[in-house]
């Protein structure tokens, strides 16, 4: 029995990641094959390579500064910033290996801006692929390969569970970034009390991005259905906030040991032998 893990996007929330991943690891639960959507894809590749330990260590140490250190103003190439110095970090870590010689079966999920598809990467240079997933439009260059314009995978599928599924995956757990929207709701001054709610209009617009993610996530969980979805309360968080990793890890923990007793119950059933370290 396989099980796949299937890890949303969410940008700065993806540090919720690493503690879905940590408690499953205590609890002797190990992956067999990894799948990711932009930030997701991220912390997926990492957790494919066996080297979570480091993107762990660079999230809790994030701070302003290296934030606007990776930052460069790329306006023309059609984004906000560029992506030079973050391709040179990935490059760092994964130098240029590809998805093929990956310790385990890995996909990181694109979008193709010229036809509106949806585009798995479960073959090729690894870093690329990474780019592709996560290139939020307006914030980070669309990577172009062949006929295709790749950016954010989370614009077609917020949650890779069929990629994972096309894998072998028997068994998927999926990490839901994006299930938090009432508390962001509220965390933005949208409750039935509040006169001023709707009145900012970046406010309003970026709640409207919200509650769209939200809405495609629950669309896509409901065609392909995973056997267990974790889904931390991280609303109030704000998406482009890269320096909360304590926060957001402490809070996918606690998710995932909400969740653990069920997890382990229908794993023991399949008879899959769990071994907590």
């Amino acid at each position: 029995m396989r099980i796949g893990l299937a890890l949303g996007g969410g940008a700065g929330l993806g540090w919720a990641h690493i503690g879905v991943v940590r408690v499953l690891e205590e609890a002797g639960i190990d992956p067999d094959i990894i799948t990711g959507t932009s930030i997701g894809s991220i912390v997926g590749a990492c957790v494919a390579a066996d080297i979570l330990d480091e993107l762990e260590e660079i999230a809790r140490e994030v701070k302003i500064r290296d934030m606007l250190a990776m930052s460069e103003f790329g306006f023309k190439q059609g984004s906000l910033i560029g992506a030079r110095k973050i391709e040179k970090r990935l490059r760092e870590h994964f130098g240029y290996m590809s998805i093929e010689e990956m310790p385990k079966p890995f996909a990181a999920v694109a979008a193709d801006l010229v036809s509106g598809e949806r585009v798995v990467f479960d073959q090729g240079d690894v870093t690329t692929a990474l780019l592709a997933s996560s290139a939020v439009p307006g914030v980070l260059p669309p990577v172009a390969t062949g006929r295709m314009l790749l950016a954010d995978g989370g614009l077609v599928d917020p949650i890779p569970v069929t990629a994972a599924r096309d894998l072998g995956a028997d068994v998927i757990i999926a990490v839901d970034l994006q299930g938090d929207y009432a508390q962001r709701a509220v965390k933005r001054g949208f409750e039935p009390d509040n006169d001023r709610a709707g009145k900012a209009p970046m406010r309003t617009a970026r709640l409207g991005i919200a509650l769209l993610l939200r809405s495609l996530s629950r669309v896509r969980l409901e065609a392909d259905l995973p056997d267990h979805v974790i889904a931390p309360a991280i609303g109030h968080i704000d998406v482009m906030d890269f320096r909360k990793a304590n926060e957001l890890i402490a809070l996918g923990r606690q998710a995932t040991e909400a969740a653990l007793p069920s997890i382990l119950e229908d794993l023991e059933a399949r008879g899959y032998a769990v071994a907590a370290s």
